[in-house]
Order: C-alpha cells, then structure tokens, then sequence
C-alpha cells in the first residue's frame, strides 16, 4: 500500500490563543510520534497545496469566505486574534491555514482517484467537522472532509461516497451540508448530550448516527459499528470513504468523557479499509479533526496509519 501523509508548516501557525485545546502542538506531536514508531519512512509525505476560493464555493456561502479570510487578513503584522464565537479565534495566518487544511484533503482525493496513492492521511488543522455551510464553529474554519466528497462527486463524477466520523462531538456540519444530497452516507458515533447538542434526532439526511452516553468504552463503539455503520455501508456501496478522524474519544483525553484506546482505532479503520476494498477500489481519505491529549491523539493517529499503510 502507498498512503501518503499531507500536511504543511502554515498549518502550525494557526493559533488561537494561549491554553486553547485546538492548538499547533498537536501536529507536532503526531509527526513526533510518527518518527518514534519508525513509520515516518514508509509513508509518502507530501506537502498541502492551497485550495481555491472557488473549492470552498462548492460548500461554503461567499459571506462565510469572506468573513475568515478578510478578519484573518485585518490581523497581518499582528499577533491579535478574532473571536468568531466563544470557541473559535482567527490570527493572521487562519486564512493561509485554512487553505492548506481544505487543499490537502483536495488534493489528497485527487491522488486517490488517479491511483498515485493507494490512501491518505492529512494532519492539518484547522480541522473542519462542525464548519456548517455558512458558519464556522466549534474550531473549523471550512469543512475539510466536505469539500473532498463534494470536490470527488462533482470534478471526477463519482456517484455515491461515504463519510466516516469517529470524532467523539458530533459532526453537524458535516450533516447540515449533506442533508439532501442521497449521494452521501455519513455514519458517526459521538457522546450525547454533548457539544454540539445536536446528532440524536433525525435530519432528514442520509445519515446513521450512534449517540452515546458518557463513559461508553470501545466495546460498546463495536458492538453498535458492527450493527448499524456496517450494514448501512455495505448497502450504500460508497465509491470513495471519507474519515472524519477525531482522536477525542480516547480514554485519556479530558476534552469529553469516553474510554477508546488505540486498538478501537485500529479496529474502526479495519472495518473501514474492509469497505473500501470492497466498493471504493480501497480508496479512503482521512482527516484529522479532535484529539487534544498530545500523547493519546500521537499514539491513537499511528495506530490509524498503520493500518491505513498495512503494517499492522
């Protein structure tokens, strides 16, 4: 298998301030812990490239454009910040970020589909989950893995894709965007009640969502992922997965109150690379999206790629 590993030094310089979980050590932490488990070389790294402002168009608003990129810009030579909501903050390399975050996963889908790469991985943030079509929240700017299902449907024609999201907060953006749109499956589990307060009733969408109280461990997440994310996935026959990767259902990050550890993670991609061996001629872009305890998301990311890479 050639996965590829996107990602870029602008992603870094996206900062929301000081003590805020979503923050630039969290890439460093993974491309530490890549190094450590001897897999960085067995990888193809490549580097993010911008998206266009058209690329954001095929799911963002132009008001949402252009409120992240003029208040990230207003901030050059500065080193303030912009309060897009009680979560979220833009400085003045956002804009640039943001870009690079939503050019991976394009760029990452464009190397899927023309079979340079067999799959791929993108450490990049701002991550992108709860970006609605109009609005940023909850720390995305512009939803990573949304413009990558719309950009393979739309550009290169595929039919139908599925979207994955173990993140461990519900992706709402995700949902919103596809609500209508029959050509994408988006199964997730998420803890609820929780933020964002949303995922446990019906959209209208085609959508299997798994809400889970507090405190569910790994088994449970199988048990359930086994019953209703497989079945709906092997009816969907998605002809590209999609991953919205969040680490923060891991037992040791105190962001939320769930209890994985690596070898679910392991697991999930195991179910998902089963699927797309099956339907999607292997083809799986992931994102990175949660995961703020630096030691469990670095471990929990290479249990992802090694299997992604099959060497696990």
């Amino acid at each position: 298998m050639t996965t590829a590993f996107y990602t870029h030094p602008d992603c870094k310089l996206h900062d929301m301030g000081a003590g805020h979980p979503e923050s630039p050590a969290r890439l460093q932490a993974i491309e530490d812990q890549l190094i450590a488990s001897r897999i960085d070389q067995l990888l193809d790294y490549r580097g993010a490239p911008l998206a266009l402002e058209s690329d954001l168009a095929r799911v963002h608003s132009a008001a949402m454009i252009a409120l992240v990129r003029e208040r990230s810009l207003a901030l050059a030579g500065t080193s303030g910040t912009y309060q897009l909501d009680p979560d979220t903050a833009i400085n003045a390399h956002s804009w640039q970020a943001a870009l690079r975050a939503a050019g991976a996963a394009l760029a990452a889908t464009d190397a899927v589909i023309a079979g340079e790469i067999d799959n791929a991985f993108c450490s990049v943030r701002p991550p992108g989950h709860h970006a609605t079509s109009t609005t940023p929240m909850g720390f995305c700017l512009f939803n990573n893995v949304a413009l990558a299902a719309r950009h393979a449907l739309e550009v290169h024609g595929l039919e139908r894709v599925a979207i994955v999201d173990f993140d461990v907060h519900h992706g709402n953006g995700t949902e919103e965007i596809f609500a209508h749109d029959p050509r994408v499956l988006m199964v997730s589990f998420f803890q609820h009640p929780f933020y964002p307060f949303s995922g446990a009733e019906a959209s209208g969408g085609k959508a299997v969502n798994i809400p889970l109280p507090a405190y569910s461990d790994g088994k449970a997440v199988r048990q359930l992922a086994t019953e209703q994310w497989l079945p709906a996935l092997q009816a969907h026959r998605p002809q590209m997965i999609f991953v919205s990767a969040g680490f923060d259902a891991h037992r040791e990050d105190d962001m939320a109150q769930m209890g994985l550890v690596e070898a679910d993670y392991t697991w999930l991609t195991r179910q998902i690379m089963q699927v797309a061996a099956e339907h999607a001629q292997g083809r799986i872009v992931s994102c990175l999206e949660g995961g703020y305890d630096l030691s469990a998301l670095a471990r929990s990311v290479v249990a992802h790629m090694k299997v992604l890479a099959e060497l696990e």
